[in-house]
């Protein structure tokens, strides 16, 4: 399954921060079409992903009935996001 999306990088203070793009509504509707056949335990979605130039491999995570993109600063440091910014997303779910 292959979804292209525009979310914002949002950032989680805990111990440590993380940054993820929130899935919007309709994406994540459709993930969770796909979700028992692509997880592999806690409900997260592996997932191959691209954002400007660079691609990467991450898992969603479950939110709320929605899923969470983690963007690790190997993905936001050379193109130099931060928390507020605006993304397009490409993501194809690894069933």
């Amino acid at each position: 399954m292959e979804l292209t999306f525009t979310g914002t990088v949002t950032e989680w203070r805990g111990p440590a921060p993380y940054y993820f793009v929130p899935v919007p509504d309709m994406e994540s509707a459709d993930i969770r079409e796909v979700a028992s056949m692509a997880t592999y335990g806690w409900g997260v979605i592996p997932v191959e992903a691209r954002i400007g130039e660079v691609a990467f491999a991450t898992s969603l995570f479950p939110k709320d009935g929605a899923y969470l993109l983690p963007l690790k600063a190997a993905v936001r440091k050379p193109q130099g996001l931060s928390a507020g910014d605006d993304v397009t997303v490409e993501m194809t779910i690894r069933i």
